[in-house]
């Protein structure tokens, strides 16, 4: 016969989730635990019977709360929950299979502080699951990383050292909104003040950052991710210009953010943005779209679709 959570599973369930929501009242953790009322009062009890303070209060603002200075016992994981987090780990980095790699490292401690049956299950997933790199995905640094989150929540502008992807590297002063993970690459979406513009910086070329004194508040109703997309196609060396001779609900399907923002035109539609590589550009965005096009803009991007046309005859050429 299938029994319920024992009293001690609901007692550590009760402090998971005091520790998540102070001021969380006996109904709504009733309600949280499955159980009554009365029941629930009972583990905030056991919890105070082993030591742990709980305080309570009265009021339309009262509830539970755990005491200052509350030592928590370490972190348990469910099965699920342990599973779930090794791929979601290798999924995201595919190095971490190697215990070697720094991730992979953390990962492995991770795995031995899981109680034993978890953790054989989490070490034989990571043992025995293959992972191949997303070629699209680059790896940012941690340090840097953090730098720029710290930024973000204490809104202060800070000074980048970029290098471009032509190598070309420069300074630029930035108001930090957000960090954005999209497709395996970590962006930082700022206010470029070198630009006068809203900019996307990708975190693994920034070579150095530097905290400023400055105030740096985002727009109130900032969407960062949408942000993000709008922008990415914003801002480089090379400005584009493509006409397609199809209307734009049948285009607009296959034109990624990147590229550029896509407007009517009749019945054809205009695709106008900017790329630092009008070769990438022309090879794997423009040359994979099931519409006729015109390349009107700029002259680096003519020239990339020139050669790739050059290129796929010569193949056609009989020897």
């Amino acid at each position: 016969m299938r029994t319920g959570p024992s009293p001690t599973a609901r007692a550590l369930r009760t402090l998971e989730i005091l520790q998540a929501g102070p001021g969380t009242t006996a109904d709504q953790l009733a309600a949280l635990l499955g159980v009554t009322e009365r029941a629930a009062r009972r583990y905030v009890g056991i919890l105070r019977e082993a030591g742990i303070p709980v305080e309570s209060s009265r009021g339309p603002y009262g509830g539970y709360r755990l005491g200052r200075g509350t030592r928590l016992p370490p972190v348990v994981f469910t099965q699920e929950q342990a599973l779930g987090l090794v791929m979601a780990v290798l999924d995201g980095q595919p190095a971490a299979i190697d215990a070697e790699d720094p991730v992979g490292a953390a990962l492995s401690k991770v795995i031995r502080a899981l109680p034993d049956g978890v953790g054989r299950q989490a070490a034989a997933l990571r043992d025995h699951a293959a992972a191949t790199p997303d070629r699209h995905s680059a790896r940012a640094d941690p340090a840097t990383t953090s730098t720029l989150v710290a930024a973000v929540a204490d809104r202060r502008r800070v000074l980048l050292t970029y290098r471009g992807e032509s190598g070309d590297q420069w300074d630029a002063e930035v108001d930090p909104w957000a960090v954005v993970v999209r497709y395996g690459r970590w962006y930082l979406l700022c206010h470029s003040h070198r630009a006068d513009a809203i900019r996307t910086y990708r975190i693994d070329r920034i070579r150095a950052v530097r905290r400023l004194p400055h105030a740096a508040a985002p727009p109130a109703d900032l969407d960062p991710v949408a942000a993000l997309e709008e922008n990415l196609g914003k801002g480089w060396r090379y400005p584009t210009r493509v006409l397609f001779h199809a209307p734009r609900d049948k285009v607009a399907p296959w034109i990624r953010p990147p590229m550029g923002r896509l407007d009517p035109d009749g019945d054809r539609c205009v695709l106008v943005g900017s790329t630092q590589n009008p070769a990438m550009y022309a090879q794997e965005w423009l040359s994979v779209i099931p519409f006729d096009f015109t390349v009107e803009g700029g002259p680096e991007l003519r020239g990339a679709v020139a050669a790739l046309a050059a290129r796929f005859t010569a193949a056609l050429s009989t020897p």
